[in-house]
């Protein structure tokens, strides 16, 4: 069953941000994700702003918990995390 990552992010600081996006792609694709949303125009109905939307596809929840989890994710992320570098809320769900 197909599961989503689901992360909304306001970024403060694109050019540490770039260095995130930069190592982020490669180990989405190399755990099977597909990028379903990644940035586009959004509008906020309800709940804090975040202005850029990111979706990912994959297989299975085990999958979407194992690329998080991963090495090379956990490289980008020390950048998306810096302090000052940008806010963000990560979930994975399991489709229908």
């Amino acid at each position: 069953m197909n599961s989503y990552c689901m992360v909304q992010i306001t970024v403060h600081d694109t050019e540490e941000y770039a260095k995130y996006a930069e190592l982020a792609g490669p180990a989405v694709n190399k755990y099977g994700g597909e990028f379903l949303a990644r940035g586009g125009k959004c509008l906020t109905k309800e709940g804090p702003e975040q202005l850029r939307n990111v979706i990912i596809k994959f297989p299975n929840f085990d999958t979407a918990v194992t690329f998080y989890e991963s090495k090379e994710y956990q490289e980008a992320l020390k950048f998306a995390l810096a302090e000052g570098v940008s806010t963000r809320n990560y979930t994975i769900v399991e489709g229908l």
